[in-house]
């Protein structure tokens, strides 16, 4: 299976002899490797590993470390995320573990099947034996590895720093990590066990809680809070503060000091562009464009007019003609003549023509005929109503069911004629006012708008007043404010008498046997009840109508008018104003967050972790050594040696001092040093110590292995002075 990686294959590793061993510092964070006597590693890269699917080709590769950003669009990472082979700072999962193994020995350049050098890796305090010998069966059968060595990363890195001079023999390393923080004491060269302190509390939970106050105090901004941004966030600006309290009284108080302490991490941010306005060139440029396309506009619509008006002459010419052909046609001959020309009777014709007559005057823009049209429309009536005059005794049976027809359809058509009449009415009165209106407002602008000011005022107070009724009733609590009245007591006076005229009912008829529906008035009763089923709030109000129409009005002429918001609508009427983004939205401000974050290394509890501090620890851990050697104990406390990643922040030899000097008696000495560098120390000390000519004493071989199993491996303890 290929891997993604940005690291370069090493090439000379042929040119090592199988006598020199492969140094590897296994840490949750990162995985080095390189060859003994060397100053820095070969290969080194972060402890993950992911195994997406290719969005092409299904094939599950396999990301272990850093990778180019760029390649994964090609990769589907929706199902898996990256994992990594440690709990806390135990490996134990061992099949991540092997892909992070494979991919060092590959980037180192091993090419055969097995791997031939001797290997010295690291592995935490007190590592359990099931871990370990886990590891071992790894190396041993999976790579062919001859021998190996166990060592403890902080341990080499008090070593190293011991051989340069700045610490001593008797001392405390404390190695606040990834995932755990350590303190291991030192005597005469040689880490005590015994007397070991671990807390579950190291930089990666630093990195999460920064991570979590920023994306609580930018919601918005949490897209950008990557695991990888945050931790540089983290190491670039977080400092330990020497006393926290005082620190954040500081920035309460909003000081010179707090402002000169907070640093701020600019986002990408692009200014919208600003629209200038057009020239006068542009503005002309545009009308006139505008002008040409409605003249192409008119003069289209003119050619259809003119092509409209042809054919209607032509059809009228047509009919015109038919009518007087069908005047010199015999009574009998009439049947075959109308076949002929589609029609079935004379009125059809005539009624035809009509038509043809009123679309040929509108289209040619004339104004209608009233009178012509009623008298044709009359004589159409009555030859279309022709049984309505005449007396019942006169017609036969079949004419009295036809007369019958005739009175119905009649009455329909006077029915739409009258609505058609009223809605022609009410155009011309509305015409009439907006008409009146524009005079009014031309004559006096400034009135006009008064006027319009004060009735929608008026009708906009008693539109809410109408819906707080229909909301509380007509009742109150004593203090003039709307109380909460329930449905039954907010009900109109028609559903009020339904309701009443349904309980007189249930009353007459409660007791026996339910006849409602029997009688004739009992269906009255019911017409009554269902009579008024609505509250006739659901169709438009004249009122809300007029409102919207004046409200439509003063935002045409009054540029600073606001409509006033819906009732109920807590939110006002700027609330739905959107704010342009400025450089300041894109701003990520860090303040008491730069030195909160790592003030957890000293307080674990503020996460949830009931353990103790680091200062705490160093106490703790010489109280757990046997011998009561206060000579001893001042050796210890003289030589406080701090290393690990989460060591570099500033301020932390400060604080570590203060802190062991409280719990310390009185003129002790106290000597907090950090390592020369606390990341790299550890694999540059197992570096120096595969060299030493006796290092093949402290390996085990595979042979070894083989024979004693799990118990060569239980009893084995690295000596660091040889």
């Amino acid at each position: 299976m290929p891997f993604i990686s940005k690291i370069q294959r090493q090439s000379d590793y042929t040119l090592f002899s199988s006598a020199t061993p492969i140094v590897i510092d296994n840490g949750a964070s990162y995985f080095r490797i390189g060859w003994a006597g060397e100053t820095q590693p070969r290969v080194v890269f972060r402890s993950i590993v992911q195994r997406p699917r290719h969005k092409a080709t299904g094939e599950i590769v396999t990301i272990v470390g850093d990778h180019d950003p760029a390649l994964m669009k090609y990769f589907d990472c929706s199902r898996t995320g990256p994992r990594s082979a440690f709990d806390s700072n135990v490996v134990y999962q061992f099949e991540m573990m092997e892909y992070i193994l494979d991919f060092g020995f590959d980037r180192l350049g091993a090419t055969g099947s097995e791997i031939d050098h001797p290997v010295l890796i690291t592995e935490c305090v007190c590592n359990p034996i099931q871990s370990r010998s886990k590891m071992a069966e790894l190396l041993f059968e999976t790579y062919g590895v001859p021998s190996i060595a166990f060592g403890v990363d902080a341990a080499f890195s008090y070593k190293y720093n011991q051989q340069h001079g700045v610490c001593n023999k008797d001392g405390l390393a404390l190695c606040p990590g990834f995932n755990t923080t350590h303190v291991i004491p030192f005597v005469d060269g040689e880490p005590i066990y015994k007397g070991c302190c671990r807390t579950n509390v190291g930089g990666f939970h630093v990195t999460d809680y920064l991570k979590q106050l920023l994306s609580l105090k930018y919601p918005y901004h949490m897209a950008r809070f990557t695991w990888e941004k945050v931790d540089d966030l983290k190491m670039e600006h977080c400092y330990i503060a020497p006393d926290y309290a005082s620190e954040v009284r500081l920035f309460q108080k909003k000081s010179k000091e707090a402002k000169e302490k907070t640093r701020c991490w600019q986002l990408p941010w692009v200014p919208p562009p600003t629209e200038e306005p057009p020239s006068e060139e542009e503005i002309a440029r545009k009308a006139a464009i505008r002008e040409r396309q409605g003249q192409r506009l008119r003069e289209m619509a003119e050619a259809k007019r003119s092509s409209r008006i042809n054919e209607l002459e032509n059809e009228l010419h047509g009919l015109e003609f038919l009518l007087k052909q069908l005047e010199q046609v015999e009574d009998s001959d009439i049947p075959s003549f109308l076949a002929e020309t589609g029609y079935v009777s004379r009125q059809e014709i005539e009624s035809a023509r009509i038509k043809v007559t009123q679309s040929l005057r509108k289209a040619k823009g004339e104004p209608k005929s009233e009178q012509a049209e009623t008298e044709k429309a009359d004589s159409g009536i009555n030859e279309k109503y022709s049984l309505i005059n005449i007396p019942d005794d006169m017609l036969s049976p079949e004419q009295l069911v036809e007369k019958k027809k005739q009175l119905l359809l009649k009455s329909m058509s006077d029915g739409r004629q009258r609505m058609k009449q009223k809605r022609y009415e009410e155009e011309l009165e509305r015409e009439r006012k907006q008409q009146l209106e524009e005079e009014k407002r031309l004559e006096n602008p400034e009135l006009y708008l008064e006027q319009l000011r004060a009735k929608y005022k008026d009708l906009s107070e008693k539109v809410d007043q109408r819906k707080r009724l229909k909301t509380n009733g007509d009742h109150s609590n004593g203090n003039n404010l709307s109380g909460g009245i329930g449905r039954g007591e907010r009900l109109s006076t028609a559903q009020r008498e339904r309701m009443r005229l349904l309980t007189t009912a249930a009353f007459d008829r409660g007791k026996g046997e339910d006849t409602f529906g029997a009688k004739d008035e009992d269906w009255q009763l019911y017409k009554l009840m269902s009579k008024d089923n609505d509250d006739g709030d659901d169709g438009p109000d004249e009122d809300d109508t007029e409102l919207a129409r004046i409200s439509s009005k003063l935002q045409d002429l009054d540029p600073t008018f606001v409509p006033k918001p819906e009732t109920g609508s807590s939110q006002p009427a700027e609330a739905s104003r959107v704010r342009p983004l400025t450089k300041e939205d894109f701003q990520i401000v860090l303040g008491v967050e730069r030195f909160r974050c790592p003030e957890i290394l000293f307080n674990p509890n503020w996460i949830a972790v009931d353990q103790a501090g680091l200062d705490e620890m160093a106490g703790v851990s010489i109280r757990r050594l046997s011998c009561k050697d206060e000579e001893l104990e001042k050796r210890l406390t003289n030589s406080i040696l701090v290393t690990g990643g989460s060591s570099i922040f500033p301020g932390m030899i400060e604080r570590l001092e203060a802190g062991i000097r409280m719990i310390r008696p009185c003129g002790s000495p106290i000597k907090v040093v950090r390592a020369l560098d606390p990341i790299m120390d550890a694999w540059r000390g197992a570096a120096a110590y595969a060299t030493i000519p006796l290092f093949h004493t402290q390996t085990f071989s595979r042979m070894d292995y083989f024979e004693k199993g799990e118990d060569c491996l239980r009893s084995y303890q690295l000596k660091y002075s040889l």
